[in-house]
């Protein structure tokens, strides 16, 4: 009998998020992520709902309002600038950058466009003013150990991950 997802569940699955209007996928994550469910929020509370009492092999697909969680998108964190004013290593598309705010607040921003004499970069969440579908498949589920309980997911495993190609969720 299969083990069905709930608290203190050890859970791995493996995701996308697909833009609902266009059908892209914006993230895909391949490997196992393995979360102890009840005890590690790492999705939206909607998208954990979803979860709830599946079992190994079923596939979920919940959609998500990017806006409830980051707010809407405020323009105001969109900035381009001459190519010359920005350092070579963020002069790709995709490329993080952190920088301060007055407070001395640090803030991601993504290179979003560039051409032969501009850059331009956004600080706000790729999900922001987004409508998408987490689409998850369920790899394994089983009794959580209490070691993995407390550290809300796997003890001792680390995925080597780029973390510039994640998008908080």
């Amino acid at each position: 009998m299969n083990e069905t997802i709930q608290d203190n569940k050890y859970v791995e699955l493996k995701y996308q998020v697909i833009d609902d209007k266009t059908g892209n996928v914006l993230v895909g994550v391949d490997f196992p992520i393995g979360y102890v469910h009840g005890a590690n929020d790492i999705l939206a509370p909607a998208v954990m709902e979803e979860l709830e009492n599946k079992v190994v092999g079923d596939i979920v697909e919940a959609p998500f309002d990017g806006d409830q969680i980051y707010g809407p998108r405020d323009e105001s964190l969109v900035f381009t600038d001459n190519i010359e004013n920005v350092p070579k290593e963020y002069q790709e598309i995709g490329a993080a950058i952190v920088a301060e705010n007055e407070k001395g607040e640090p803030r991601s921003f993504i290179v979003t466009r560039m051409d032969d004499k501009t850059l331009t970069v956004d600080g706000n969440n790729p999900l922001c003013g987004r409508k998408v579908v987490f689409k998850l498949e369920i790899l394994t589920v089983r009794d959580a150990t209490a070691e993995e309980i407390d550290a809300g997911g796997p003890v001792g495993v680390e995925p080597e991950i780029d973390k510039n190609l994640m998008v908080p969720i």
